[in-house]
């Protein structure tokens, strides 16, 4: 019998397979490992920090044999969150991935720079938006209704906290991934310090709507 895969709560031993996830996709929804020197820099900054401070909110698409092949994960406030990433996270993390000396100049320097700024994610423009996300799949499991499952789950598990809306800052580049949001009733939020022409900002309710529920 072919095992079904279900979303599911992260649970602690799925963070090398999370770690990996991220590493997989995070090059414009690519695989990372041919441009960086040290893709673990990513996960470092977009996905481990998360099941570390707000484990609440981290949950897995499990392969049906206990394997995660996808996530979603995210804080229900962001400035909070921002603050204990500072205090709580990148004194972890610092020594291996030093902030870089001047302007970055290398894709790892890109990623160590963000890194070392965490109040980057504090955007006065999403501020009705204080949940954020972030959503990988490994490619073999995209395109059959997982990411909308684990997006619900994460909404669901919002609403239970009180939180009204929810935001993620994406790739522009990364035109399947904004096709996506799109068809999940996610709309564009302009942000006036961040070029569009490198990142969308997108933003959206917690509640089921009609978009995002098929």
């Amino acid at each position: 019998m072919t095992a079904t895969a279900f979303v599911r709560p992260y649970r602690p031993a799925d963070a090398p397979a999370l770690d990996d996830i991220c590493v997989r996709t995070a090059h414009n929804g690519r695989d990372s490992r041919p441009v960086y020197a040290d893709p673990t820099v990513l996960p470092a900054v977009f996905a481990a920090p998360y099941v570390h401070l707000d484990p609440g909110l981290a949950f897995v698409l499990d392969d049906g044999e206990g394997r995660a092949v996808g996530y979603v994960l995210g804080t229900a406030d962001t400035a909070r969150f921002a603050e204990e990433f500072r205090a709580k996270w990148l004194p972890r993390v610092a020594d291996r991935y030093p902030a870089p000396p001047g302007p970055p100049t290398t894709p790892d320097e890109v990623m160590a720079g963000l890194l070392h700024d965490p109040e980057r994610m504090i955007v006065t423009e999403l501020a009705a938006y204080p949940a954020h996300l972030h959503i990988d799949l490994l490619p073999d499991h995209q395109g059959q209704g997982h990411g909308r499952a684990l997006m619900r789950t994460f909404w669901r598990a919002l609403r239970e906290r009180g939180v009204p809306a929810v935001h993620l800052v994406m790739a522009t580049a990364n035109t399947p991934a904004r096709a996506f949001y799109d068809r999940l009733g996610f709309h564009e939020v302009a942000a006036a310090g961040l070029d569009p022409a490198d990142v969308t900002c997108l933003g959206r309710t917690t509640r089921e709507t009609g978009q995002g529920q098929t």
